[in-house]
């Protein structure tokens, strides 16, 4: 899901690429969580498919853990690089993408990774991931729109979707907070969280809210996205998915946490707003679906951007599971099969290409600027954009 970007061949070398390598990385670790926690929560999943859900909540945390380490590595060694990135409107909102990969790891922790490491190390390691990915997707959730303000040089026709990445971090945290309630001492504790995730979901929302409708302007006024970008149309089912995810979660760990009638009637607004956001998260999936295929028509290649693909439709496969279980209807049932489905093709697509470009040493690369967006005011550029 990355970058904005024409590649360019890069010399394989340690050094260059650990500079190269910038927070849209962290996608990937986000679309291979997703792929084994979500897969959790199908109907009646197979033993056999356990396993690999399994395969793919380890494989997201190796991948996490790496990733931490060479990013530790880029502020270290490139730390003008890296406050660059921060400079860089193309490139700061994925600093969001660091607190939805914690999350999506330590969340992935309790449900498929639960069986491979215990119980106990489970509930230790998602409470260490959801604090420090909730801590960052606060602060990213500010201080990028901050600096969209007051340094970026941004305007309403550069508008993408890649803008909500900083807002969606807290409602990931909504999500994936209520699993940990019951880990807590009962009482105050178990209250606290639940209702500090639900104020997680309504600052995310109505910050999404917010940007949402700038986003839809630019694809009806000023046309279809460069095409390295297209695939991020499929972000605006992040929020969406994960927000219909969050309040059925929420609702699933009220019994018993918050007074009646709180804990009825969160059951009921689960399904109240659920249902009529999956309705327009699956318009939205239909259009974004032909602007890509109209994309790949015109010459669309791979880009790391193809992550989009991954996490966002991850979401949606979890808010429909939540919605069969407070509904009861089998066709959410099978709504939710069909989008793991697409989810399964989708990561496939996106892991093949990403090892396809790091053995031939195109990735990672400096991305270019899309057309019309404007540098940050200090004259700072990505490593090699402008050369």
């Amino acid at each position: 899901m990355v970058t904005v970007a024409e590649r360019l061949p890069v010399p394989s070398v340690p050094r260059a690429r650990v500079r190269r390598l910038g927070p849209n990385w962290y996608a990937s670790v986000m679309g291979t969580a997703i792929l084994g926690s979500a897969g959790l929560t199908l109907p009646a999943h197979a033993e056999a498919l356990r396993d690999l859900f399994e395969g793919a909540w380890a494989l997201s945390l190796i991948m996490l853990v790496a990733l931490l380490a060479a990013r530790t590595l880029h502020w270290t060694r490139h730390r003008d690089q890296a406050h660059a990135d921060l400079l860089d409107p193309a490139m700061a909102p994925f600093y969001g993408c660091l607190s939805m990969a914690l999350l999506s790891v330590g969340g992935g922790a309790l449900t498929a990774g639960q069986d491979l490491i215990g119980a106990g190390t489970a509930v230790a390691l998602d409470t260490v991931l959801f604090t420090a990915g909730t801590a960052v997707g606060l602060a990213a959730a500010v201080a990028v729109p901050y600096l969209m303000a007051v340094r970026h040089r941004v305007e309403p026709a550069q508008a993408t979707p890649v803008w909500l990445l900083p807002l969606v971090a807290p409602m990931v945290s909504a999500a994936l907070g209520p699993l940990l309630v019951p880990h807590l001492p009962a009482g105050q504790p178990r209250e606290t969280l639940l209702l500090a995730c639900l104020s997680l979901f309504g600052l995310s929302l109505f910050a999404t809210l917010l940007m949402l409708p700038l986003v839809f302007a630019r694809l009806v006024t000023c046309g279809p996205l460069p095409l390295a970008l297209t695939p991020t149309v499929f972000l605006v089912l992040g929020p969406l998915g994960q927000s219909t995810t969050a309040v059925g979660r929420i609702a699933d760990a009220a019994p018993g946490v918050v007074p009646a009638p709180y804990d009825r009637g969160l059951g009921v607004f689960a399904v109240l707003y659920g249902v009529p956001v999956m309705g327009f998260a699956l318009l939205w999936l239909a259009l974004a679906s032909v602007h890509v295929v109209r994309a790949r028509r015109q010459g669309m290649g791979f880009a790391m951007t193809w992550w989009a693909f991954t996490f966002p439709v991850g979401t949606c496969v979890t808010g429909a599971a939540v919605l069969a279980r407070h509904t009861g209807l089998a066709v959410y049932d099978g709504l939710a099969v069909g989008l793991y489905a697409l989810l399964a093709v989708a990561w496939s697509a996106a892991a093949v290409g990403t090892v396809r470009g790091l053995l031939s040493g195109e990735l990672p690369t400096a991305p270019r600027p899309a057309p019309g967006v404007l540098r940050p005011a200090t004259g700072r550029t990505r490593s090699g954009a402008a050369r």
